[in-house]
C-alpha cells in the first residue's frame, strides 16, 4: 500500500492555482526544476515572463525560520548585491499560503554555472562574498540554526544507526569510524575562534548563476550561522596547489570588503566531512518522499554504505594534513 506523502497533494492544478491566486493569469506551462528538498517550478505566465515558485517542504523550517531567509536575502538586495530574493507582495511580505504549503514566488533569472577554472572569476567571486559577509556580521539569525558538529555530525550518525540504514555488517566499522571523525571535529570546532555570521550556508557553483561577469547568488535556504569559510571552501577544487592558488583569488577579492580570520582554513576539511556526513543522513531522512528513491537508485545499497564508509576514512586521512594557507598581502 503507497503511504501519502504531503508533496502527493502538490498536483500541477494545485500550483496554478496557488500562482493564480497570488494575482497571475498562468498559461498552463509548469516546468519542475532541479531541486529535491522542496518543489521548484517554473511556471508560465500570460504576456509575462515565467515566475519561478518554490513550495517549502512541510514541517522543514518554521514560518519564523524562513522569514529570517527572506530577510536576510531583501537586504543583501538592498546593499545592492546579486541575489535573487523573493518577490514581495501589495503588503509587502514574501511568504504565501495555499492549502498546506508555504510557498514563495521569485523572478526567473537567466545564466550559466560559473567557469571557476578562471581565476579572475574567482576574485569577482571573492569580492561579492566579501560584500556578502559584511552584511551577514551586522546582526545574527534569532531562529536559524548553526552548522555544527552536533547536527551535521553526530545526529546524522545517530540517525542513520538508529533507524537501521548501515548494513549489519557495517555499522561496527561506521561507528567505530564516526567516532574517531567526530572526535577530532569536536577537537577543530574547539580550538580555532571564529565569529559566527550569517552564511549563504550552500554556495556551491550550481546555486550561483554567472551573467553579466558577476555571480548571482541564489537558493538561500539553507542559510545559517557558521564560520566565514563556509562559503568560501565549496568554490576549490583540484589538488593542494591548485586549490592553495584559487583560495588565494578568492581571498584577494574577498578582503577588499571584509577581513578573513586566517584560523578559520583549519576548518576546510572539517567542514568538508560534516557535509558528506550530513547529506548522507539528509537522504536517509528523505527517503519516504517518492522523488528520493526515483532519483537517488544508487542510495541505500550495500556498496553505497561501503563507498561512504571509504569516502569517510578518506577524510580521516585528510584531517591529518596541514590546512591550507593564508595568501601574503
Amino acid at each position: 500500500m503507497h503511504e501519502t506523502h504531503p508533496y502527493d497533494d502538490l498536483t500541477p492544478d494545485c500550483i496554478l492555482d496557488a500562482v493564480e491566486a497570488e494575482g497571475y493569469f498562468c498559461d498552463g506551462r509548469t516546468l519542475a526544476l532541479n531541486s529535491y528538498e522542496n518543489r521548484v517550478y517554473q511556471v508560465g505566465i500570460e504576456d509575462a515572463q515565467p515566475l519561478i515558485v518554490k513550495f517549502y517542504r512541510p514541517k522543514r523550517w518554521s514560518l519564523e525560520q524562513i522569514q529570517e531567509e527572506h530577510d536576510f536575502c531583501r537586504e543583501l538586495v538592498e546593499a545592492d548585491l546579486p541575489v535573487v530574493p523573493p518577490m514581495e507582495d501589495s503588503d509587502g511580505n514574501t511568504i504565501r499560503f495555499h492549502k498546506d504549503f508555504m510557498f514563495a514566488l521569485f523572478e526567473r533569472r537567466g545564466g550559466h554555472a560559473p567557469e571557476l577554472d578562471n581565476l579572475h572569476n574567482l576574485e569577482v567571486m571573492g569580492r561579492f562574498l566579501g560584500r556578502m559577509h559584511n552584511m551577514g556580521y551586522e546582526r545574527p539569525f534569532t531562529h536559524r540554526p548553526a552548522i555544527d558538529v552536533q547536527s551535521y555530525g553526530i545526529d546524522s550518525m545517530r540517525f542513520l544507526l538508529d533507524e537501521h540504514f548501515i548494513p549489519v555488517e557495517l555499522e561496527t566499522p561506521y561507528r567505530t569510524l564516526c567516532d574517531d571523525l567526530i572526535a577530532i571535529l569536536q577537537q577543530r570546532f574547539a580550538e580555532t575562534r571564529y565569529e559566527g555570521l550569517r552564511l549563504h550556508g550552500d554556495c556551491h557553483p550550481g546555486n550561483i548563476l554567472w551573467r553579466n561577469d558577476a555571480p548571482n547568488f541564489v537558493d538561500f535556504d539553507d542559510t545559517r550561522t557558521g564560520p566565514a569559510v563556509q562559503d568560501l571552501w565549496m568554490l576549490l577544487s583540484g589538488e593542494r596547489d591548485q586549490q592553495q592558488g584559487q583560495l588565494d583569488k578568492i581571498l584577494k577579492g574577498y578582503r577588499q570588503f571584509c577581513p578573513f580570520n586566517g584560523a578559520e582554513l583549519n576548518l576546510v576539511e572539517s567542514l568538508r566531512t560534516l557535509r558528506i556526513m550530513n547529506y548522507s543522513a539528509w537522504l536517509a531522512r528523505r527517503w519516504e518522499d517518492p522523488a528520493f528513491p526515483h532519483n537517488f537508485p544508487w542510495f541505500n545499497t550495500q556498496r553505497y554504505w561501503s563507498d561512504h564508509i571509504l569516502t569517510l576514512r578518506e577524510q580521516l586521512a585528510a584531517l591529518q594534513e596541514p590546512p591550507l594557507q593564508m595568501p601574503f598581502m
